[in-house]
């Protein structure tokens, strides 16, 4: 097999192992993630606040840091992180325990799922972080896969693309 070949054979065999962590299927996002489900860096978040901030994607929710909160489209309602595996969850860590409402979050909107961890939901939708997102407004876990995305101050999904300026994968 010749050095491309090879080449070839290993991003392919790297991409499938990346799919297999959460939600499966390709498209990406565009946004400029890394993938690779390399995230080990903590990044300092208050989970103890939900609030909104300006974004270019609009007014979105954020913990008390600042750091953007995401949504699983393959959540049931009020779940505890069912549709995620360990994997998943490594780049895809839950906000846990019950936040305040912050500026701009609607306090009747806020509460947890049941269970030895409860896991903080806004309009029934479990909360996440995207482990990819190391600064604070960084939006790069935007549309990975059609299943991640951003929530508006009323609990739904903001499903436009985050506009980053450059090309990129999958996130896993």
């Amino acid at each position: 097999m010749s050095r491309s070949g090879i080449a070839v054979a290993a991003f392919a065999c790297a991409a499938v192992l990346g799919l297999a962590g959460c939600g499966g299927g390709g498209g990406g996002s565009g946004n400029g993630t890394s993938g690779g489900g390399t995230a080990t860096a903590s990044v300092a978040r208050d989970a103890s606040v939900v609030k909104t901030a300006n974004s270019s994607l609009g007014d979105i929710l954020v913990d008390g840091s600042g750091h953007t909160l995401y949504l699983f489209t393959d959540d049931g309602k009020n779940t505890n992180s069912m549709n995620c595996d360990a994997s998943c969850l490594k780049l895809w860590p839950p906000v846990e325990g019950k936040p305040s409402a912050g500026s701009g979050a609607d306090a009747k909107l806020i509460a947890t799922t049941k269970g030895d961890k409860p896991q903080a939901t806004y309009a029934g939708h479990p909360l996440y972080y995207y482990a990819n997102d190391k600064a604070v407004g960084d939006t790069n876990g935007q549309g990975i896969d059609k299943i991640w995305y951003v929530l508006d101050s009323g609990g739904k999904a903001i499903t436009k693309s985050a506009d980053t300026g450059s090309g990129g994968g999958n996130g896993y």
